[in-house]
């Protein structure tokens, strides 16, 4: 798998599970948006139906890109985080939409803190992972 789609799946899953830690318990009436380390997409994380969603409020040019490659002609307004609910303490399991692939995977992800997570997603079971870290953006 290339590495931008398995990055894909990453940052869907860093940025679902972010804005349902801590963080959201101290901001819970408010909107929560997260970006990934190249800082080249950018997601409002929002409660929906019991869990939270996440949808892409910015995407640079290159993600843009890859997105319309892989099928989905229009990245920013799309929902890439779906369902995301609480595992324990400070893990969130969902399902993430990889626009590069035009697919959906299950994700996790880890709160450290009030800003920093860091995300994991896999290709198939625990083969193929990789992580990221995640930061909030004020």
């Amino acid at each position: 798998m290339k590495q931008s789609r398995l990055t894909s799946i990453l940052i869907a899953t860093a940025i679902s599970i972010a804005s349902t830690g801590p963080a959201a318990a101290q901001n819970s009436a408010q909107d929560s948006v997260w970006r990934n380390p190249q800082n080249s997409v950018h997601v409002r994380i929002d409660a929906c139906g019991a869990g939270r969603c996440g949808t892409v409020i910015w995407a640079n040019d290159k993600a843009k890109a890859d997105s319309a490659r892989g099928g989905t002609p229009n990245l920013v307004g799309t929902q890439l985080f779906r369902d995301f609910h609480q595992t324990s303490p400070q893990l969130w399991t969902g399902k993430v939409f990889v626009p590069d692939l035009n697919r959906t995977f299950s994700g996790t992800g880890t709160v450290i803190n009030a800003n920093t997570l860091v995300a994991r997603g896999c290709v198939l079971g625990n083969i193929g992972c990789k992580s990221q870290t995640w930061t909030r953006i004020p």
